[in-house]
């Protein structure tokens, strides 16, 4: 199973079928070692075939697929987990469906109490954002630089940062404790998603 470090490359609601599917092929092959599946639509059957597909092209990378919200879709779908927001069902209530083998991530935003309180209850990964002013997400709090490094010393699970990230700008983001690095616009709104993983993977090497 491929660590909880790395780019954490997270799709954009809305993009569909054969795009969406090489679009993560060349994040994957550029070296994402996770992917989430982000889509809000109600359209079930269609998420569910998507899913199915990427997980493919998950598994034929080595990589991880993480459903977003979605304790269902993951399920059926055979991801390897889920992210839970803020509004999504509480963890123990997730485990329970899902078994102890699927990785459970928790959004904590810029509160470290809810990222104490979820590792407690067996979260494999907490995320915190937005790190810089993010275009997917314009009125998230502000969970900077210091928040990641005063969580990397209060943590013993991996660390997902999430909000503005770019390649250009992901350096310091590791460099502050981050395990995973997660973008959205930021890697897929790139004109070359091949290059701009392949950039922003080489950042974890060293580390």
């Amino acid at each position: 199973m491929t660590a909880l470090a790395g780019l954490y490359a997270i799709t954009v609601d809305g993009t569909r079928g054969d795009t969406l599917y090489s679009q993560v092929e060349s994040a994957l092959a550029g070296g994402a070692c996770i992917l989430q599946y982000r889509d809000k639509s109600g359209d079930t059957l269609r998420r569910l075939t998507e899913a199915k597909t990427l997980l493919q092209l998950c598994d034929a990378h080595q990589a991880l697929l993480i459903i977003n919200d979605d304790i269902e879709l993951c399920r059926r779908s055979g991801a390897h987990g889920v992210h839970l927001g803020k509004e999504d069902r509480d963890l123990p209530g997730a485990r329970k469906i899902l078994g102890k083998d699927s990785i459970i991530g928790v959004s904590c935003y810029n509160d470290l109490q809810r990222a104490r309180a979820a590792a407690d209850q067996g979260a494999d990964y907490v995320a915190f954002g937005a790190v810089y002013r993010s275009s997917t997400k314009p009125s998230a709090v502000n969970a900077g630089l210091a928040l990641l490094r005063e969580a990397r010393t209060a943590l013993d699970l991996p660390i997902v940062a999430i909000g503005g990230i770019t390649p250009e700008n992901a350096l310091p983001v590791v460099e502050a404790g981050a395990d995973m690095v997660a973008m959205i616009q930021g890697l897929f709104g790139q004109e070359d998603i091949y290059r701009a993983a392949e950039n922003t993977s080489r950042l974890f090497k060293p580390f």
